[in-house]
C-alpha cells in the first residue's frame, strides 16, 4: 500500500505564468482605464507558495506537481467549440473567451494543467496517498460555463474533477462546497440536474454574476434540492459564515453522506479584498476549513480536495490560505497573521440580525428538501 500523507500541496510554476495583461481591478486597460496590474495577477497565488516556503511549513506537506488534463476530460464539462476557442486564442493573439475570461499566449496549456491539478488531487485522496489536498490552481474555474468563460475562469477545475471522480471511481455522492465570495455559477450549471453532486455555495449576495445564486435556485429536475445557495449580505463576519455552515451546510451534508468533498476555495471574502465587501479574517478561513474538514472526516475518511479560486488582496490572501492549510493538516505553521492587530476581532464574533435573517430564509427554502429542524 502506498504511503499516506496527511496533506498534499499541488502546484506548478506554470500557474503563475498565465497572463492576464494590464488593467485596473477587473477591467483590461484601454479607454479611460490606465494600465496597471490586473487584479487577477499571479501575485496573490505566488505569495501563498512563498509564505509556505519562507515559514518552512512546505517541508511538512507532500508537494506534488500536477499532470495536465486532457481535452476529453475537459469536454466532460465544456463544449468542444469552446475548448477550441480557448486554444485558438492561446495560440495566437490572446483575448477574451467569454465575459472577463482572459486568455494569454500559452494559457490553454496552463489551463489544462490547472484542471489537471484538481484531477491530481482526486487521485491522491482516492488512492490513499493523501488524506486531503490543497491545489493552488490558476487560472481559476468556478465561473466557467459549458460554452464560455467568465470572471477570469477558463476551464471549471472543480466541475471537471467531480465528473472525473464519478467516471473514474464510480462515486455516487460528491459534495462541492464553494466559499468563494462570488457565486459559482458554472459549477451550478454543470450539476443542475444531477443529484450525484450536492453543490453548496456561500457567496455575497448580488455581487457577481448578476441574477445568479439566489436561495430559490435549488436545482432542476432530478437535481432539485441538490443545489443549495446561501447568499450572504455585505459585511458578513467570521461568525456569520460559521452560523451559515453550522445551520445549513452541516445538517444537509450529514444527510447526504458524501463519498468525496471538493471545495472551490476562494479567499476573496477576506476583509481586505478589493472585489468584495465581506469581513472574514485568516482565523475565520481556518475555522471554515475545519467545519468542512469535519464533514469529510465523518463521511468519507477525510477525502477532501480544495482548489484555489479567487482572492485579490495580494498582501492578505497568503495568510488566509496558510490558515486553511493549517486546518487541513491539523498543525500550526508558526506564521502569525500580522494584520490581525488592525481588526476589531470582537466585531467579527457578531451575527447581525439581517445576516441571521438571510440564513433563516435559506433554511426556509431548503426545508422543503432537507431536515433542518435541529
Amino acid at each position: 500500500m502506498k504511503q499516506q500523507h496527511t496533506t498534499a500541496f499541488v502546484y506548478d510554476e506554470s500557474y503563475f505564468w498565465h497572463e492576464t495583461g494590464t488593467g485596473a481591478l477587473f477591467l483590461p486597460a484601454g479607454g479611460w482605464v490606465e494600465p496597471d496590474s490586473h487584479v487577477e495577477s499571479p501575485e496573490s497565488k505566488r505569495r501563498v507558495k512563498n509564505l509556505l516556503e519562507r515559514s518552512g511549513f512546505m517541508k511538512r506537506l507532500h508537494v506534488v506537481h500536477p499532470r495536465a488534463a486532457t481535452a476529453s476530460e475537459v469536454a466532460r464539462v465544456h463544449t468542444p467549440s469552446y475548448i477550441d476557442l480557448v486554444k485558438q486564442l492561446s495560440d495566437t493573439t490572446g483575448g477574451d473567451a467569454g465575459e472577463l475570461a482572459l486568455v494569454g499566449r500559452g494559457s490553454y496549456e496552463i489551463a489544462l494543467l490547472s484542471a489537471g491539478g484538481a484531477l491530481t488531487g482526486v487521485d491522491l485522496v482516492m488512492n490513499g496517498e493523501a488524506r486531503n489536498v490543497y491545489a493552488l490552481t490558476r487560472p481559476p474555474g468556478h465561473h466557467a460555463e459549458p460554452d464560455k468563460g467568465m470572471g477570469f475562469c477558463l476551464f471549471n477545475n472543480v466541475a471537471i474533477a467531480a465528473k472525473y471522480a464519478q467516471e473514474q471511481y464510480g462515486l455516487k455522492r460528491i459534495l462541492i462546497v464553494d466559499w468563494d465570495v462570488h457565486h459559482g455559477n458554472g459549477t451550478e450549471t454543470a450539476f443542475l440536474h444531477d443529484r450525484g453532486v450536492l453543490f453548496v455555495s456561500l457567496h455575497e449576495e448580488t455581487n457577481f454574476p448578476l441574477d445568479r445564486g439566489y436561495a430559490e435556485h435549488v436545482g432542476e429536475g432530478e437535481g432539485r434540492g441538490y443545489t443549495v445557495n446561501i447568499p450572504l449580505p455585505a459585511a458578513t463576519t467570521n461568525a456569520g459564515y460559521l452560523e451559515a455552515l453550522e445551520r445549513v451546510l452541516v445538517p444537509i451534508a450529514d444527510q447526504y453522506k458524501p463519498e468525496l468533498v471538493l471545495v472551490s476555495a476562494g479567499q476573496d471574502a477576506n476583509i481586505f479584498d478589493p472585489l468584495a465587501r465581506m469581513m472574514v479574517t485568516s482565523d475565520g478561513f481556518g475555522a471554515i476549513a475545519k467545519v468542512v474538514k469535519a464533514i469529510a472526516e465523518r463521511h468519507c475518511e477525510g477525502r477532501m480536495v480544495l482548489c484555489h479560486e479567487g482572492g485579490y488582496s495580494t498582501g492578505y490572501v497568503p495568510f488566509c490560505t496558510v490558515a486553511i492549510i493549517e486546518a487541513l493538516r491539523g498543525e500550526k505553521s508558526g506564521v502569525e497573521d500580522p494584520f490581525q492587530l488592525t481588526v476589531d476581532t470582537a466585531r467579527l464574533r457578531i451575527v447581525l440580525p439581517h445576516h441571521k435573517a438571510a440564513i433563516d430564509h435559506v433554511i426556509d427554502v431548503q426545508s422543503a428538501y432537507w431536515d433542518l429542524t435541529k
